[in-house]
């Protein structure tokens, strides 16, 4: 059989924890306020460099604060009227005649109720972090069934192959469960949790097992590993769904948050064009001119719009980098010359 890939989508991916934590984990907002930070202090550090001083360069054209600051209009009231019409876009998804709605209905639930026909788990849970681990347990059970099955086999090779298979299964898919434990929709911590089973890697090595020795399985074990094949896949949709879901709502939450940092932002521009005057600004804090405290200052809080944007698309964006095909397709370099997909 082939090696498998590590089980957790840092390790798949390849790529160091601390980057992962920080474009997937980190909250939004401070993720926000450490660009904005860095941005703070870089800006500060640059007059230290022998650079224009920005009192120097206020005397020379008495104007350039206000340049500066006039030139920030535009971007903050077209960004935030752009990401709210992105958010206006993803309500009117939800919108539709009653037959659209019918329809949605109908298809949900024939969804759940396959998902309980497989399962043998009676009703599916309504939350989704409770669906997922419902969903994963629904494999474990079939796994079991599967080594169960294995007990009359005569061939070794396939018993032993099952054997490891089913035990990394089992391993990983408790651990997945006990990610799952506990946590609420809204949070990244269900989608997380979600993006760590790597089914199809699994559904593969099922597939290649029952290719590899159709002859030697019996017709019991056959079927328990097709039912286990149908439950790996049904996952792949699952998930698919909350990550659309988990999508709108960063996405009304971004809307949210640029039409409460916009206003502000303008304030702050406004402040800097009519009311500051660089000659009335005096004195030092730790050997910085003040003036240039708070001129960086103000020109940071302008930027927060932009650096909301930033900080909800990077986690967005790499979410949908790493789920881009659903099934067993292989995306990325591993032990077979790809890694699997998360």
């Amino acid at each position: 059989m082939s090696d498998e890939p590590s089980d957790t989508m840092r390790e798949r991916a390849e790529e160091s924890g601390t980057r992962l934590w920080v474009l997937m984990r980190m909250n939004r907002y401070v993720l926000a306020g450490t660009i904005m930070l860095g941005v703070f202090v870089a800006i500060v550090s640059l007059g230290f460099v022998g650079l224009n001083p920005l009192r120097v360069l206020s005397v020379q054209d008495p104007d350039a604060i206000q340049t500066l600051f006039s030139s920030m209009v535009g971007p903050i009231i077209t960004g935030v009227t752009l990401v709210a019409t992105i958010g206006q876009l993803v309500l009117s998804q939800e919108l539709g005649a009653v037959g659209d709605q019918r329809e949605r209905m109908q298809e949900a639930m024939e969804f759940r109720r396959d998902i309980e026909s497989k399962t043998d788990q009676g009703v599916s849970p309504p939350e989704p972090s409770a669906f997922l681990r419902e969903l994963v347990a629904g494999v474990e059970d079939h796994a079991e069934r599967l080594r169960e099955e294995m007990g009359d086999e005569r061939d070794e090779e396939l018993k032993e192959r099952v054997t490891e298979y089913v035990d990394a299964l089992d391993e990983h898919a408790e651990t997945v469960r006990e990610e799952i434990a506990d946590t609420q929709f809204g949070t990244f911590d269900v989608l997380w949790a979600a993006l760590d089973f790597n089914y199809s890697w699994k559904i593969f090595q099922a597939r290649e097992i029952r290719t590899d020795h159709s002859e030697a399985l019996s017709e019991e074990a056959d079927e328990a590993l097709d039912d286990l094949i149908v439950s790996l896949q049904f996952f792949g949709p699952a998930r698919e769904h909350l990550k659309t879901l988990y999508f709108q709502h960063e996405l009304i939450n971004l809307s949210r948050a640029l039409l409460y940092a916009g206003p502000p932002a303008l304030v702050v521009v406004a402040a800097m064009i009519m009311y500051v005057d660089p000659g009335a600004v005096s004195g030092a804090v730790l050997g910085i001119d003040t003036l240039t405290l708070l001129v960086s200052g103000a020109f940071v809080l302008t930027l927060a719009p932009f650096v909301l944007l930033v900080s909800f698309v990077l986690r967005i964006a790499t979410v949908a980098q790493r789920t881009l095909a659903m099934g067993p397709f292989i995306l990325r370099e591993s032990s077979r010359d790809a890694d699997s997909d998360v």
